[in-house]
């Protein structure tokens, strides 16, 4: 008798039992509030202080070149999904930061000190949209992987010259075109 019970309640037990959510690719959201809408503009001083950067950058780049381009123009945050462009655009503003961190370093303090700062702010904010990387479990594939792979794989393969002129000619679309698809969601076309 008492097996009978037994069987009745892991019978009712695996009966009541709900299944959780079903797992997707798409990774949870990070603990912090994930708030881009306010980098859709960015404000016109802002602006000019990039411009002015990106002036200073121009007039000190000499001879320069890449074995690859470090930011192809064929590359468009709206091939991805709407989950992975935060992702890229993380390790965009990362490398990004890393570069204009150094000719800071060396010559163009003064002129990046707002730039450096607008991005930092940026970046901190983005990071509160991008998920934890597990260290097991699944990896980013397809497009998204080619991309932060050939971000990571920049500073270890082309030379620091290449690196300051790619995050240069990037500047304006990172900061116009990437961050304004980012902050727009599903409504980045």
């Amino acid at each position: 008798m008492a097996g009978v019970q037994i069987l009745v309640l892991v019978t009712v037990g695996l009966g009541s039992a709900r299944a959780g959510p079903v797992p997707t690719s798409k990774p949870a959201t990070a603990r912090r509030s994930c708030d881009m809408g306010r980098f859709k503009s960015l404000l016109p001083s802002e602006l000019g202080a990039f411009k002015k950067a990106k002036d200073a950058l121009e007039n000190s780049l000499k001879n320069w070149t890449c074995s690859t381009p470090v930011f192809p123009r064929a590359r468009d945050l709206r091939q991805l999904q709407v989950w992975e462009r935060p992702v890229a655009l993380e390790a965009e503003l990362a490398l990004t930061l890393k570069v204009l961190g150094t000719m800071a370093d060396l010559s163009l303090g003064d002129v990046l000190d707002q730039p450096l700062h607008t991005l930092s702010l940026i970046h901190s904010q983005l990071q509160a949209c991008v998920p934890a990387q597990p260290t097991a479990g699944p990896r980013p594939r397809g497009r998204l992987h080619h991309w932060l792979h050939r971000l990571h794989e920049a500073p270890r393969k082309e030379s620091q010259a290449c690196l300051e002129a790619s995050v240069m000619f990037n500047l304006f679309r990172l900061l116009t075109r990437d961050l304004n698809c980012v902050a727009g969601g599903d409504l980045c076309i």
